[in-house]
């Protein structure tokens, strides 16, 4: 598929985008299931694009920046992968290869995030020595030159792959040996299951493992859509923030005796 000059500049204004919010953090933008649809959206592959971003967000949850350590550059996977599958012009029927590409990508974008932050280190200083001269005009010049790096970190990237157009990305994919293609797949399906259970982990209590259980039934009953899992998900978050609410009053009115740090966990002792 060939894009338009308008695509084009939409899909680097996204990349750009993705590229700061990774450091901000603010609207997500940088998240594989917003990233990889909004480039199926200015793209007019929304679907394809869709299906991929919720795929590759299974595998970023358990990508995490822990003490000293960077996770890989879920940005870059997301915003590459998805220019891959749309130049490809597959369909949702490249979707495995799109993944495939993007665990590497993921760990490329990681070296590029090194580098990003390490210059960054510099305009530090540079702020520094401005805020001493009471220059704070300069101080947010480089707060912005900071930021806009970040940006251009995956904007760059996003313009090569468009620079190098369809034919060659089509012919790379078609080229990929089912044995590879496959094989990367079932690895990003396990990837998928470490992730997943990593959020589980930090998350698990005894007060949520019954909300869980419940879910994970509802969610093998075929006949219930997304929409009306979403909607028991909220009823359930309510139930639970009901439920904290009554116990935090039911604590003050006696005294803070029963105060144990988990509000549910004291109605549950209770029963």
């Amino acid at each position: 598929m060939n894009l338009n000059a308008i695509q084009m500049i939409l899909v680097i204004l996204v990349a750009f985008l993705a590229g700061m919010e990774g450091i901000l953090d603010e609207f997500h933008f940088h998240q594989p299931v917003i990233a990889c649809t909004l480039i199926g959206l200015v793209t007019g592959q929304l679907v394809p694009c869709l299906v991929l971003g919720g795929t590759l967000q299974m595998i970023a949850l358990g990508w995490a920046n822990i003490g000293a350590a960077v996770a890989p550059d879920a940005a870059l996977a997301s915003v590459a992968s998805a220019l891959i599958l749309v130049l490809g012009g597959q369909g949702r029927a490249g979707v495995q290869s799109a993944i495939a590409i993007a665990i590497p990508l993921a760990v490329a974008g990681l070296l590029l995030t090194i580098l990003a932050r390490t210059i960054a280190v510099a305009l530090v200083h540079l702020m520094d020595k401005a805020a001493e001269d009471g220059n704070f005009r300069g101080v947010e010049l480089w707060h912005i030159i900071a930021i806009a790096m970040q940006g251009l970190r995956i904007a760059i990237p996003a313009a090569l792959i468009l620079a190098i157009g369809a034919a060659p990305v089509r012919a790379m994919l078609t080229s990929m040996p089912k044995w590879l293609t496959d094989g990367l797949a079932v690895g990003g399906g396990m990837v998928v299951a470490v992730g997943y259970a990593m959020v589980i982990n930090m998350m698990a209590t005894r007060e949520m493992w019954p909300f869980f259980a419940i879910g994970f039934v509802l969610a093998t009953v075929q006949q219930i859509t997304l929409i009306g899992l979403g909607a028991i998900g909220i009823s359930m978050a309510l139930i639970y923030l009901t439920l904290s609410n009554q116990s935090g009053s039911n604590g003050s009115n006696n005294g803070g005796s029963s105060n144990s740090g988990d509000q549910v966990g004291d109605i549950i002792d209770n029963y």
